[in-house]
């Protein structure tokens, strides 16, 4: 595939960001979402949505990055954001990265969209291990990334500094091969490529 596919899963679909889709960003990338994730800002300044989306073609191109708007299927709705950053090939490796507006909390859609987007790397891209972080103060973010397969590997100390503050992470992971053996059912129900 030389083009980022779309994924379909049973309730989302994941494709790539549209310039239409800024508003909605800016308006999901509220205080309690942006507090939950390391490079979201609060407020969320004008124009940034559209810069961040106008960076994602060139950096799916380049392979340093996978990244998809989350909506529901058949309604154009966005839901959040998933995808694969920091794509390092020659350890075939990458961060698993996600958010979901509060709207959508508790559907189980980051998981979802999380189980879709690994399915992706290891199937897609070839990758041999999948990694993910979380506040530690988020542990919902946490049990996303158990449901989707992964281990805990690590606790960080202070490790990032979010709006000026030391926070501590949890660090996750899965590798192809566990991947294959606890995933059940498929993660993606269709990967075509975007006309």
């Amino acid at each position: 595939m030389t083009g980022q596919p779309v994924l379909a899963t049973d309730r989302l679909l994941l494709r790539p960001f549209a310039l239409a889709d800024a508003p909605e960003v800016q308006r999901l990338a509220d205080y309690e979402v942006a507090s939950c994730t390391l490079d979201i800002p609060y407020p969320y300044p004008d124009g940034a949505a559209e810069a961040w989306i106008a960076t994602q073609q060139t950096g799916f191109e380049k392979g340093a990055h996978v990244i998809y708007a989350v909506t529901c299927r058949g309604e154009q709705d966005l839901v959040g954001a998933t995808g694969l950053v920091e794509i390092n090939r020659r350890h075939g490796r990458a961060e698993l990265g996600y958010w979901v507006g509060r709207p959508f909390w508790g559907r189980g859609y980051a998981t979802e969209a999380a189980r879709a987007v690994i399915e992706y790397g290891f199937s897609v891209l070839n990758l041999h291990r999948i990694y993910a972080m979380h506040f530690s103060r988020n542990p919902a973010s946490g049990r996303v990334m158990e449901k989707c397969g992964m281990v805990h590997e690590a606790h960080l100390r202070e490790h990032v500094r979010k709006w000026g503050v030391f926070e501590d992470v949890d660090v996750w992971g899965v590798l192809r091969d566990e991947w294959r053996q606890r995933c059940t059912g498929p993660a993606i129900r269709e990967c075509r490529l975007v006309p």
